[in-house]
């Protein structure tokens, strides 16, 4: 430096670049913190040999741009008077919808979440939500309480409901500090360790939210008078992993990582240790469309991804060969929402807007070309069209519906069945029915039942949204056992999922809010 130039001095960091650091450090932190806890689940099990099965069609990840172009009319030696010119405003409004459609295309291979943590992060304040009045709803109008408890003759199912009407609402934060994404809730899962709950969101704009419950609220300091009070947050880790709605999440066995399906057509890894969303799978190029609705790994191979598509698909992918992949089309119409069976994964049940519960073999493939399918065992046609259909480790398969009702179909001897076993009609009818409003309409996430994957204490129960804000909570009889709610809940808790073990329940709303029953 020459002699007498005055030394420059380093500018200070600003409040928001200080902030953004420390939103990475802390969330850097949790995601170490979540690996170490993963580390004390089950071993992760050793791989099987590659399936034989015959594959369909493959379709292969393909980078390619798929940004319209725009062309000059003039350039083309197009005139002003000519018919085309005439139609330009249609050509040039057919463009802003290819480019606004282009934005929404996934972002193809892997995300370092550091990279997309601090935009993750700016919600935590001022933000605000359009939660609409449901048709026939009733806020905080109960329809199952103590006295239903307390008047309940049999003694088994009394301490059932007793134990279930006995969680809590979390008191570490109230329901609507716990921001845990920024837009509506779509998605929902609890990691399985029982150490504590930490509990995964998805959202309607490809975001993931993380909160650990077991972090408590803050005492709050003295403060002098000319300062402002700030008001105690929780911690929540958040990353935006897809550019759509995040549909559904599955936990490998390991429990370092989390698997997340997209409406944007991919599915991600996001890698706890090393914190990076890496994909997984994806279909041939940019803009096609394979909207996944669903995700699942059957438990007899954790190198099978199972998916279900809004075109009505059912695909299976081998993790370990990207090009490894066959689609089947089951259906013309959309599939809302799908399961395999607990103990039995070559058994599938699918729900799709063709208004059907239909059950299927994936050990018996038949049809040839793109006609091949698995081969379909029965069927159950509803009113309206059918949200979802999930599989208790028992066998029963529950399914809500537009026609305002959860249905339970009992198969107990599925693992029984033989190839080319068909379901008689009789069999295939509900053993219970239960009135329940599923009318959501366009600001609630669509209501779905979901079994508890593994109780310890062996009875199958369901957890499903209330649209008057509340949890409710089945066995698989159909008698009531619950209907979790609390103060400060003031949104629908659409999206409800149980943990795998524990009698812990979570639920989503359309603001971004977490309730958490334990």
């Amino acid at each position: 430096m020459a002699p007498g130039r005055p030394k420059k001095e380093k500018p200070e960091m600003s409040a928001f670049e200080r902030k953004r650091l420390e939103n990475i450090a802390a969330n850097s932190a949790m995601l170490k913190d979540l690996s170490t806890t993963a580390q004390k689940i089950t071993p992760k099990p050793a791989p099987k040999p590659k399936s034989t099965a015959p594959r369909s069609r493959t379709v292969t990840v393909k980078r390619e741009s798929v940004e319209p172009r725009r062309t000059s009319l003039r350039r083309a030696g197009v005139g002003a008077d000519s018919e085309t010119a005439k139609r330009k405003a249609e050509v040039e409004e057919t463009f802003a919808k290819e480019v606004s459609r282009a934005k929404r295309q996934r972002v193809s291979g892997d995300i370092r979440v550091k990279d997309v943590v601090a935009e993750g992060k700016k919600w935590q304040k001022g933000d605000k939500f359009l939660s609409g009045v449901m048709r026939g709803a009733q806020p905080n109008m109960r329809t199952f309480g103590e006295d239903d408890v307390k008047e309940t003759t049999d003694s088994d199912l009394k301490a059932l409901r007793e134990n279930m009407s006995g969680l809590k609402l979390y008191e570490g934060f109230e329901p609507n500090q716990i921001k845990i994404t920024p837009e509506r809730v779509y998605a929902l899962g609890f990691h399985p360790t029982e150490e504590k709950p930490l509990i995964f969101a998805g959202d309607k704009m490809g975001n993931l939210g993380i909160f650990d419950a077991s972090q408590t609220k803050p005492e709050v300091k003295e403060e002098n008078d000319d300062d402002e009070e700030e008001e105690s947050e929780p911690a929540i880790t958040a990353f935006k992993v897809h550019a759509r709605t995040i549909t559904s999440f599955v936990f490998p066995g390991d429990g370092n990582s989390v698997i997340s399906g997209s409406y944007d057509s991919s599915v991600r890894r996001l890698d706890l240790q090393k914190e990076v969303a890496v994909e997984v799978f994806a279909p041939k190029t940019l803009d096609m469309n394979m909207g996944i609705s669903s995700i699942a790994i059957p438990c007899s191979d954790p190198n099978v991804l199972m998916f279900s598509t809004l075109e009505g698909e059912l695909g299976r992918h081998d993790l370990r060969t990207p090009d490894d992949t066959e689609i089947w089309q089951l259906t013309d119409k959309k599939i809302g929402g799908f399961t395999l069976h607990p103990l039995h994964p070559h058994l599938v049940a699918t729900a799709s807007l063709d208004r059907a519960l239909k059950i299927w073999d994936l050990r018996n493939i038949t049809g040839k070309e793109d006609a091949r399918v698995p081969s379909l065992l029965g069927e159950h046609a509803s009113r309206l069209s059918v949200s979802h259909g999930s599989w208790s480790p028992a066998g029963h398969v529950a399914t809500s519906s537009y026609d305002d009702t959860i249905k339970i179909h009992s198969f107990l001897d599925a693992g029984a069945w033989n190839i080319g076993h068909e379901i008689d009609d009789a069999d295939m009818k509900p053993t219970a029915t239960i009135k329940h409003n599923n009318q959501t309409g366009r600001w609630v996430t669509i209501l779905k039942p979901q079994w508890q994957a593994k109780p310890s204490d062996g009875i199958q129960k369901l957890a499903i949204g209330n649209m008057n804000r509340f949890v409710d909570v089945y066995a698989s009889d159909g008698e009531q056992l619950a209907q979790l709610g609390g103060e400060g809940i003031t949104a629908v808790p659409a999206v409800a999922h149980f943990h795998p073990t524990k009698d812990w329940v979570a639920g989503g709303t359309a603001s971004g809010k977490l309730c958490l029953w334990m």
